[in-house]
């Protein structure tokens, strides 16, 4: 079933599993206000061990930020963000003093993300204990390998293509949109990317790594910025949500040729 109505309040089409899906990133987030002691290791000691038989290897992360102002860009202090990885390094859990994410390069399905995304948010819950989240987000990643001129034309609608659709498409080397909307009925807004990127490029180094040759990205990131208390059941209750969403404007956005080339049956 294709989703024809407004993605943003249709009903979420059943899900179609892709066996060779083009998926190359999917991150969950959860923010909350600066927890200092975050970053000691002592204090995050009982955190790792209740996920250490998931994810068994640390490896800290020392980040230097930057601060935009009237004097230019200036350094800001460094952060300490703790990485949890599993062996194979395709999922990671990562805290540091004001969030904690998951994220995976080897997404399997919608509840063993999320059964993961509980597991990480009881074990700060337990351990940790922050009292509100200031922001919490979904993203999912997609990124298609251009075959030749006019191949993401069979792939996404019309409404999605953009200047790909025209006969100046064999001349372009980047064609991005971005969209961001208040999402109907809740108060979570949804930050569309998609279009084309060249050779050894990427929109963002964190999430996307450059591949050889012209891809197109379809980068979907749903999230609410509103307080809220630090409930793991009621965040992942509201992530499940968001997944329900961005999966119904990804099948908005794909036609059912993209869907069979990925090992769907539509």
């Amino acid at each position: 079933m294709s989703v024809d109505k407004n993605p943003l309040v249709a009903a979420a089409p059943a899900e179609i599993p892709l066996r060779n899906a083009p998926l190359v990133r999917v991150i969950a987030q959860v923010r909350f206000p600066v927890i200092a002691s975050i970053d000691h290791r002592g204090f995050i000691a009982s955190f790792q061990e209740a996920l250490r038989d998931a994810y068994p290897v640390l490896r800290p992360d020392m980040t230097q930020g930057f601060v935009v102002g009237l004097q230019g860009v200036t350094p800001a202090p460094s952060q300490m963000i703790w990485r949890f990885h599993d062996v194979p390094g395709q999922w990671r859990v990562s805290l540091a003093p004001d969030f904690i994410a998951l994220e995976t390069t080897a997404y399997v399905s919608r509840s063993d993300f999320l059964a993961r995304l509980h597991g990480a948010l009881r074990a700060l819950h337990e351990h940790i204990g922050p009292k509100i989240i200031d922001r919490v987000g979904l993203r999912y990643i997609d990124r298609v390998l251009i075959q030749g001129v006019g191949d993401i034309t069979t792939l996404v609608r019309q409404e999605v293509i953009g200047i790909l659709a025209t006969p100046m498409a064999a001349s372009a080397q980047q064609a991005l949109s971005e969209s961001l909307f208040v999402v109907p009925n809740t108060r979570a807004r949804l930050l569309a990317r998609w279009g084309q990127v060249p050779p050894q490029s990427t929109v963002d180094p964190n999430a996307i790594e450059p591949v050889d040759r012209p891809s197109w990205i379809l980068d979907l990131d749903m999230f609410s910025v509103e307080s809220q208390p630090f409930d793991p059941e009621a965040l992942v209750a509201a992530v499940r949500t968001y997944a329900e969403r961005i999966y119904t404007v990804f099948r908005w956005a794909v036609t059912e040729e993209f869907l069979r080339r990925y090992g769907g049956e539509p």
